[in-house]
């Protein structure tokens, strides 16, 4: 809130901000065809997964490589966050029709996944997205429960905290990928853990 280029999304019950032109076109461009390489198809966390339910494709981004780090650096200065604490970068391609169904990227501990997060640095607190194209039709970032739409626009950074002020899940971030109509639409998304992801000991490794 302290940075003037950063706005706040009026969400009742969420704390969510946005930042016009994040990156521009240039490295929007080579993200893009970082994805476009490395893309396979996208993946759910879940004992349970549903088909369908996310079809779009993505790619797991090398946050040590030259075009990727600073990228990664500037987005856990912007949030103030520890950069330990920040998973690996994922690009996401989605092509006409192709979604991700409402859910919430915070973690729940009735999932058998839990005890292997838990020594990953913990629960899901921030998620990053930035939208690296404009899209001629479709593609929203939808939040049915707050009210709130986010139509893709190259460069835009959007901004959440998955939990609520005293630390617990809000349910409130419910969130949607809707399909596309027209065109393709690319994205990076970052989220961030309450402890480090990522060990001291990598970090210097790398």
């Amino acid at each position: 809130m302290a940075n003037p280029a950063v706005q706040q999304v009026t969400i009742a019950g969420v704390q969510a901000f946005y930042h016009d032109n994040f990156l521009d076109a240039a490295r929007c461009k080579q993200l893009i065809k970082l994805i476009d390489t490395d893309r396979r198809p996208s993946t759910l966390l879940s004992d349970r997964p549903e088909k369908d339910f996310r079809t779009s494709e993505s790619c797991d981004m090398d946050r040590w490589a030259p075009d990727v780090r600073p990228i990664d650096d500037s987005i856990a200065a912007l949030l103030g966050v520890d950069p330990l604490c920040g998973e690996t970068m994922q690009g996401q391609r989605y092509a006409p029709g192709q979604h991700f169904r409402a859910h919430h990227d915070y973690f729940f501990q009735s999932e058998s996944y839990w005890e292997r997060v838990v020594k990953d640095g913990g629960q899901r607190t921030w998620t990053t997205m930035i939208y690296l194209n404009d899209v001629a039709e479709g593609g929203a970032t939808w939040f049915p429960q707050a009210g709130i739409r986010v139509a893709p626009k190259r460069g835009l950074l959007l901004i959440w905290n998955n939990m609520q002020l005293d630390g617990s899940p809000n349910p409130l971030t419910l969130h949607e990928g809707m399909p596309v109509a027209k065109g393709v639409k690319y994205v990076v998304t970052k989220w961030f853990r309450e402890g480090h992801w990522i060990k001291p000991a990598r970090a210097q490794a790398g």
